[in-house]
């Protein structure tokens, strides 16, 4: 008998859970009242930077949010291009890692407040508030290692983006603020749901209670922070240099054919959202695309084991 698994109340079966493993899907669907065409087409007509992609041949990919006019804020045409972004390392069959970063020497400050009060009725914020939690839930579902290069500040909807991948690494001087409370608003875009993932629930509730400025140091501390670059130096590019070792720091993780790197973040993904039984099952069914691949059987040839 095929093995079947319950989600979202239905019954999945062998071939469909085959491809959810291959792509994992995001949050909501029309049963959730979402359109994803009526919410892109809504968001589209507040324009503003750009949510730029490039894929490296060394199988890590770099993403970078580039509004510097605007602290990096998210655009309505931009969290449209995030999700396109998304959509296209979801099919990225060589990849391995992905770097977020900000563009010119920070990160994210969160939403564009001009398309923030264009649409700050309920029913048009809840819309969006959707729209980037299915966005951001598939950026940190991608079959890819990912690390946040928080450089300069990380604020509200930024901070958010930093819980959306696998890692962060923090520049000297950087913060991660969640400034909700100081707009009157909590989290949106599923960093508080994430948050607690990544540090307890009395650390979030610490962060989202207070705004903490979260620096270098006390990120290492709380376990929001992975590591602490090294200042660039004089006459480096700052960028370039802090983007170097972001990606030093991620080749320990990447290391190795893509085909097994994506195995290795598929089962860390079942296992950190689904039911033990189902985990262990979706375990199995990703340990079969690898078991007698061309890694496995050129390591029990190299008798790599103990190496």
């Amino acid at each position: 008998m095929a093995p079947q698994m319950l989600v979202g109340g239905g019954l999945l079966r062998g071939a469909t859970w085959a491809r959810l493993l291959r792509r994992q899907s995001g949050v909501y669907s029309a049963s959730h009242g979402f359109w994803s065409e009526e919410i892109r087409e809504k968001l589209a007509a507040f324009p503003g930077g750009s949510v730029d992609l490039l894929k490296r041949e060394s199988g890590v990919a770099v993403l970078t949010v580039n509004n510097p006019t605007r602290m990096n804020a998210f655009s309505g045409s931009m969290m449209v291009e995030l999700e396109e972004r998304v959509g296209q390392l979801e099919g990225w069959t060589e990849g391995k890692g992905l770097i977020v970063r900000g563009a010119s020497g920070t990160f994210c400050s969160g939403s564009d407040l001009n398309a923030v009060r264009a649409i700050s009725n309920p029913q048009d914020g809840m819309k969006m508030c959707m729209f980037m939690q299915d966005a951001l839930t598939r950026l940190l579902r991608l079959p890819l290692i990912s690390v946040a290069l928080v450089e300069g500040r990380a604020l509200g909807g930024g901070a958010e983006l930093t819980t959306a991948c696998d890692f962060r690494l923090v520049a000297p001087g950087s913060v991660i603020q969640f400034v909700h409370k100081h707009m009157g608003l909590v989290p949106g875009w599923g960093g508080a749901a994430r948050l607690v993932h990544i540090v307890g629930s009395r650390s979030t509730l610490r962060l989202l209670g207070g705004a903490l400025k979260v620096d270098p140091e006390f990120g290492v501390q709380i376990g929001l922070a992975d590591g602490v670059l090294e200042a660039p130096c004089a006459g480096d590019s700052a960028g370039e240099g802090l983007l170097q070792q972001a990606e030093d720091w991620l080749g320990v993780y990447t290391r190795g054919p893509a085909q097994v790197v994506q195995a290795v973040k598929r089962v860390v993904v079942s296992g950190r959202e689904l039911p033990l039984d189902k985990a262990l099952m979706a375990e199995k069914d990703v340990f079969g695309t690898v078991w007698g691949g061309p890694a496995n059987l050129q390591a029990l040839a190299s008798k790599s084991k103990h190496k």
